[in-house]
């Protein structure tokens, strides 16, 4: 029985950690299968297109769906009008006069998509149109038919990330913030660590180089969230202040980061250093529950300890201009710490703005 026990748990965790993938798993399963039976029932002629279309619409989340399947019908539509017509004004019954359609109609299709991405996939339609017809039919049912099953499976896939165990955009961009937050607060004490010692630059690099591509990571979700706003799922708050916040937020760190380039002097950290270590405790910390607060959906956050850290920061910085410890310094050391000063400030503000972002997302819950 133990073994068993054992053996279910290990599938029950395997499955909650690979939910979302097992979601969209069956999605996209049930939209091929879905289309395959409109198409029977529409009596398209070719059903493989159609599921093919619904297979390729299916995405992670709604929105990113919604996204994907306009700019497919709008390729679709493009290339199959531009090339339907194309075959059917110009004869081309040798394959020498096939070959000059088939540049004609390719040519302008394929610069089309390079200055403008939704029409991708109008070549790919181009092709399907001008040759099809021999094989099936005229370019012009060919060009109508190929609007309709990619309709068919657009649809099919809009309906399916919709009904069936659903990924909403904005969940999913709540999830990718949540961890931004955490790997940034992870990287903190890293980063703070070079005012007091010699730290590995490629090393600091590497660490700022995660955060940049999780922010753009979310990003790229904001705007299949923003998706899902414009059509009807509009209940949720907009992500433009909390994707904006983290933007900041990550300028932060690497402004940070500069400034750790290189240890501070002795004397300055003698005075910076232990209320620049509670920063980077508190600004961990504050970072880390905000995130776990946004998923959660509840405004309690650690921000009063992380004002108090800073304003002790700002006091450190205050006695060190008044008893002038910079005066001898090197100007880039200077340069450094006091742009550390302004960073800290920045910091505080956006901290702030998090905070204010967190509580939204608490009012909708």
């Amino acid at each position: 029985m133990s073994l068993i026990a054992t053996g279910w748990r290990s599938l029950r965790t395997q499955v909650l950690e690979h939910r979302a993938q097992l979601s969209l798993s069956v999605r996209v399963t049930a939209a091929a299968v879905s289309s395959l039976i409109l198409s029977h029932l529409l009596h398209l002629p070719v059903p493989l297109w159609a599921v093919l279309t619904a297979v390729i619409l299916t995405q992670a989340s709604f929105g990113r769906s919604l996204k994907a399947t306009i700019d497919y019908l709008i390729g679709t539509v493009g290339g199959a009008i531009y090339t339907g017509a194309l075959a059917a004004l110009l004869p081309h019954s040798s394959e020498i006069a096939l070959a000059g359609v088939l540049i004609l109609a390719v040519a302008p299709l394929a610069l089309l998509g390079a200055v403008n991405p939704r029409f991708n996939v109008a070549t790919f339609t181009g092709v399907m149109v001008l040759l099809l017809p021999g094989i099936t039919y005229g370019p012009i049912e060919s060009a109508f038919y190929r609007v309709v099953e990619v309709a068919v499976g657009g649809l099919t896939a809009l309906a399916v990330s919709l009904f069936v165990l659903p990924a909403r955009a904005h969940s999913l961009a709540i999830e990718a913030a949540a961890q931004a937050l955490d790997l940034a607060a992870r990287s903190i004490p890293e980063l703070f660590a070079g005012f007091a010692k010699a730290c590995n630059s490629s090393a600091i690099g590497s660490i700022q180089d995660s955060i940049g591509q999780a922010v753009t990571r979310l990003q790229a979700i904001g705007a299949e969230a923003r998706h899902e706003r414009i059509s009807f799922l509009e209940g949720e708050p907009e992500l433009g202040p909390l994707l904006r916040t983290l933007l900041r937020l990550r300028h932060d760190l690497v402004m940070i980061g500069r400034a750790a380039a290189e240890p501070l002097p002795e004397k300055i950290r003698q005075r910076l250093g232990p209320p620049l270590a509670r920063v980077a405790e508190t600004a961990a910390a504050y970072l880390r529950q905000s995130g776990e607060a946004l998923v959660a959906r509840h405004a309690r956050s650690p921000l009063p300890e992380a004002e108090a850290a800073l304003d002790g920061c700002a006091d450190a910085f205050a006695a060190i201009r008044r008893e002038g410890l910079t005066v001898g310094l090197p100007v880039d050391t200077v340069e450094r710490i006091f742009a550390l000063g302004f960073v800290l400030e920045q910091l505080r503000r956006n901290f702030r703005d998090l905070e204010r972002c967190v509580k939204e997302a608490a009012r909708t819950k």
